[in-house]
């Protein structure tokens, strides 16, 4: 799965599941405060993406992620130790 792949997975799924404006999202943008997270939300959004994706996220793979550029950089980098 390709970048650009990847992130509009991510994108569908969080305006699916935390009702965002698709025009919210940009990857400069602050995950945590463009999605309303709680820590509950922490917990739907790791579960969800580890189905979708089928990679694992422990709570030290979020330390430093802000932006969404982050998530999906996070995201793309399990993929690849998958692979």
């Amino acid at each position: 799965m390709n970048k650009e792949a990847i992130i509009e997975k991510i994108n569908d799924f969080l305006i699916d599941e935390f009702e965002v404006d698709g025009d919210d999202i940009q990857s400069d943008a602050n995950l945590k405060i463009t999605l309303g997270l709680d820590s509950l939300d922490y917990v739907d959004l790791v579960v969800s993406i580890e189905s979708n994706f089928g990679v694992k996220l422990v709570e030290a793979d979020f330390v430093g992620i802000d932006t969404f550029q982050d998530f999906y950089d996070l995201i793309e980098n399990k993929l690849k130790a998958k692979a």
